[in-house]
């Protein structure tokens, strides 16, 4: 696993190996910033199932002002912790070793909001819909912000989530991105075709 862009290109990242691990590919990684652009710029960004932290670090290397890391598993929360120390930037991360509900639920109680959120819980769960809606419920999207959903191509995910809206979707081999934004401004943001 390697830093693709930005401040940080070309360093590799400490990882863990299992069957129950699997970080984003680099060409998804890549697409990914390519369509976020400038929005990841002095962004706060919210990676909400930062396994070892391949994506929340990626933004930090392209310019977004902090990112919080979520994720439920100590051992990826270890490598996660030496990956940042390892580049020197623990001080634009925050690191919580819980669920994704107790996460959104803290952050919301805290009046937190970010400009990205990406989600990438294990595949073929439920669980992105459902950090979906608890995002729903637990206003912590920035006005403008957007919500990445990463998923497998059987897990569909649905058009709308209570004031969520998906404008668009893009397909990489068995992995689909879905992007998602807050109702009121759906035709804005189909317009400006991130």
């Amino acid at each position: 696993m390697r830093v693709i862009a930005g401040i940080h290109r070309g360093r590799r990242l400490e990882s863990l190996e299992g069957r129950d691990i699997r970080p984003t590919a680099d060409r998804v990684k890549e697409s990914l910033f390519n369509i976020l652009g400038s929005a990841v710029l002095d962004s706060n960004f919210l990676d909400l199932f930062g396994g070892t932290g391949g994506i929340g670090i990626e933004a930090l290397s392209r310019g977004a002002q902090h990112v919080v890391f979520v994720d439920e598993s100590i051992r990826s929360i270890k490598v996660l912790r030496s990956n940042l120390e390892q580049l020197k930037i623990t001080d634009e991360a925050e690191v919580y070793n819980t669920d994704y509900t107790t996460a959104i639920k803290k952050l919301h109680m805290h009046d937190r909001r970010f400009g990205i959120i990406y989600i990438d819980p294990p595949y073929a769960t439920g669980i992105a819909q459902k950090a979906l809606e608890e995002i729903n419920s637990h206003d912590i999207l920035e006005k403008d912000g957007y919500i990445v959903v990463e998923h497998e191509v059987r897990d569909a995910m649905p058009d709308q989530v209570g004031r969520l809206v998906m404008f668009r979707s893009k397909l990489y081999g068995n992995t689909r991105l879905s992007f998602y934004v807050a109702g009121e401004n759906t035709d804005q943001h189909k317009e400006e075709s991130l």
